[in-house]
């Protein structure tokens, strides 16, 4: 066999290798949720690879099989294309037994660098880049060799299931799909600028309801705009004018005893129309929907859902109320500062490191801000002021502080015993931390 003959064939192999290395490859980088996408869209091939990627045995089978033959036919032609080349060439120097052992492993260098560089990095990084398309191209081919080489693939692939029953072990590959994935594709979808950083973070917003407490989003109890069933006209008119809300619980005696709540449409309309507004009316005044405090925010909008309300009294376990909650309460939670007036921002940022937060912030909400992953003591307390009391360990009072992490809680203001603003800031990275103040 000539040098050109040799040379031709050892091509030719390079070329078999490149083809299963990009087909193994591609086979298992290629994303299940892209190969869908493009199967809905009419391609059948992307079917073809779903449905081997549900059972890849043979397929992998088939790749090893080409790999290994290939790898052994090009180490025997290429030893004997070319050692006797590199022999020749260093017998000008050297003497013939050391000249013919430094050919062999020159011309093996040759061929495992030409195979390294062309039939397995070039293909892999190549199938890494575009798996999904580059995976439809391969598959028929593929399909071809496995229906050939049945025989040898129903051995071996038997074999391979036996021992891995024997080891416990399971060869179906785990298709699941957690949140986890989801949020790293989203992540990564972000940091390639395929999508805005609000958009990420409002899919990252949505799979928190299932662990925020409705406690999180909800409005406080003391800052509850409320009416008494025995109020006069004049008082309820008077309350609309001073803190005009859509919706106000109706209570009898105190706000602990809620009876209903009555939308600010109906009293709108009394209004418009000169007519006296009466809580006593039983058409004006709404049942109000009952959430205990411990509640997701998924659970609250099912709830919602159910009873098709948007209006919620949220009680605690001694059947206090502890706040209301809204429809809108729970999207803006999931819009973040896509939504809301800017006035209503319970964190503002001063400069690059500082903060002016509101006590009753959801703590999630300040992670957020400040790209903690969590503070101590989590299941403890929901808001920041709740952070600040578990730390100190009693009510906090004005110019109190807590550092964590490279930053300075400041209790700002409190206006009886609660705490209204707090002042985050980053401290220098050589600071010490401090312990509560």
């Amino acid at each position: 066999m000539t040098l050109s003959q040799s040379l031709f064939i050892i091509g030719l192999l390079i070329a078999a290798s490149a083809f299963f290395s990009v087909a193994e490859i591609t086979l298992a980088a290629a994303r299940r949720l892209r190969l869908r996408q493009m199967a809905d869209e009419g391609d059948a091939r992307a079917e073809r690879v779903l449905h081997i990627q549900e059972q890849p045995g043979d397929y992998f089978t088939v790749v090893q099989v080409g790999l290994n033959a290939v790898a052994i036919l090009g180490g025997i032609v290429g030893e004997g294309a070319l050692s006797p080349y590199f022999t020749a060439l260093f017998e000008l120097w050297l003497s013939a037994k050391s000249a013919q052992t430094l050919g062999f492993l020159a011309s093996f260098l040759a061929v495992s660098s030409l195979f390294i560089l062309f039939a397995d990095l070039l293909p892999k990084r190549l199938g890494m880049a575009h798996p999904e398309s580059v995976a439809v191209r391969v598959v028929l081919p593929m399909q071809w060799c496995m229906a050939v080489f049945r025989p040898m693939v129903w051995l071996y692939g038997r074999a391979a299931d036996a021992l891995l029953r024997l080891s416990g072990l399971s060869s179906q590959r785990d298709e699941r799909i957690t949140s986890e994935d989801i949020l790293a594709m989203t992540e990564a979808g972000a940091r390639a600028g395929v999508l805005a950083l609000r958009e990420q973070q409002v899919i990252a917003n949505v799979f928190e309801l299932d662990t925020r407490t409705v406690e999180s989003a909800m409005t406080p109890r003391d800052r509850i705009a409320y009416f008494l069933r025995d109020d006069p006209d004049e008082v309820i008119r008077a309350r609309i004018a001073a803190e005009p809300y859509s919706t106000y619980p109706v209570c009898d005696g105190d706000i602990d005893h809620v009876l209903g709540y009555v939308d600010a449409k109906d009293l709108f309309q009394r209004v418009l129309n000169n007519q006296p507004i009466s809580l006593a009316d039983e058409h004006l005044v709404r049942k109000m929907l009952i959430v205990p405090d411990r509640l997701t925010l998924a659970e609250v909008l099912e709830q919602f859902r159910q009873v098709h309300e948007d209006f919620a009294v949220i009680v605690n376990e001694y059947s206090l109320i502890v706040g209301v909650v809204t429809l809108n309460d729970v999207m803006s939670t999931v819009m973040g500062d896509l939504v809301g007036p800017a006035d209503e921002e319970q964190i503002v940022r001063r400069d690059e490191h500082s903060w002016l937060i509101d006590g009753v912030t959801p703590i999630t909400d300040v992670l957020h801000a400040l790209q903690l992953d969590e503070l101590p003591h989590a299941d403890e307390y929901e808001t920041l002021a709740g952070f600040l009391m578990v730390m100190l360990r009693r009510v906090p009072r004005r110019t109190d502080s807590v550092a964590w992490k490279g930053y300075k809680f400041e209790v700002i203001d409190v206006d009886s015993y609660r705490i209204d603003q707090v002042m985050v800031t980053r401290l220098p990275e050589d600071s010490p931390a401090a312990p509560p103040a």
